[in-house]
């Protein structure tokens, strides 16, 4: 009799102990219907090493392998890059560090993967709100994230690794995995361009969610603003046309701005979420024009995904 199919779980992790714990404890309880074996490969790219704990306490407790590495240099593109080298699956499980799975993630991306013949599929990433957040946060649907019918082929801007499963293979054509140059943010979305523009096909399996945990310091206004900066950064450093990127953001930018004063003056009656919406938009916008300039005013210290 052949031998299963081997999926190693990818994670990187920074600095979140509780997020880990519950995360690790989670991913033992995967089903796999006796379809796969899977393991677990974690990468703390803290130099102190804070994980090592409670990766290895967890491991001792547990009838699933896990494997503990430390990547010391923070950038999450090497972090990741090192946890594709130590993964000897077939197949790679790509899930970030602030999210949790249910029992039938692995199983149902595995299922989607043979079903859909692709190199990869990628999952839903629904908030968890650890308190209750005010009302704007929620009518403002600031933490959804875009949903796709199941199957879909996805084009490399809908993708990143918070939520996926890939075939090995697709890291045996070279080793320019995730490219340490995006530092904090974007390698991920950088690697799907990569490979769809080389053939390779990503489906979604809205079957196999995942859940982030959003505590009540993510939802500060400005947490938003840096965020938005961020992804503005990332989408310049990813645009085919750099120029074209420029002379739209320089527009958007201008309207945004002049409306936020108004917007912030009817808030009362318009909702706060509606300034706050344009307020990201307007940062989203100015994150590429800053970043054009080589100006970056905000340096993440680690970004799961």
């Amino acid at each position: 009799m052949p031998p299963k199919p081997h999926i190693s779980v990818c994670l990187c992790t920074f600095r979140r102990p509780e997020m880990l714990a519950c995360l690790l404890g989670k991913l033992a309880e995967q089903e796999t219907e006796n379809l796969f074996d899977f393991s677990i490969v974690v990468v703390d790219n803290d130099s102190f090493e804070t994980a090592r704990p409670i990766v290895e306490g967890r491991a001792r407790t547990s009838n699933i392998k896990m494997e503990y590495y430390v990547e010391p240099e923070q950038n999450i593109a090497l972090a990741r890059n090192k946890a594709v080298e130590k993964a000897g699956g077939e197949f790679l499980g790509f899930i970030d560090d602030d999210e949790f799975p249910d029992s039938r993630w692995l199983i149902n991306h595995f299922k989607a993967i043979h079903h859909d013949h692709c190199d990869g599929v990628l999952g839903p990433v629904f908030p968890h709100f650890t308190d209750h957040p005010p009302s704007w946060v929620v009518r403002g649907r600031f933490f959804d994230r875009p949903s796709h019918p199941t199957g879909q082929v996805l084009g490399w801007t809908n993708t990143r690794t918070g939520n996926a499963l890939l075939r090995k293979t697709l890291f045996e054509e070279d080793r320019e995995w995730f490219l340490p140059a995006f530092g904090s943010g974007g390698e991920d979305r950088d690697f799907f361009r990569r490979m769809i523009a080389r053939g390779h096909v990503f489906t979604w399996s809205q079957e196999a969610p995942v859940w982030e945990t959003v505590p009540p310091e993510r939802w500060r206004i400005i947490i938003q603003v840096n965020r938005a900066l961020l992804r503005g950064k990332m989408a310049y450093q990813s645009a085919a046309s750099k120029p074209k990127s420029v002379i739209i953001s320089t527009a958007a930018a201008a309207v945004y701005t002049m409306s936020l004063p108004f917007l912030f003056v009817l808030s009362p009656l318009a909702g706060f979420e509606i300034f706050m919406k344009f307020l990201v938009k307007d940062c989203d916008h100015l994150g590429r024009l800053l970043a054009l300039v080589n100006i970056h005013p905000v340096k993440a210290k680690y970004i799961g995904g």
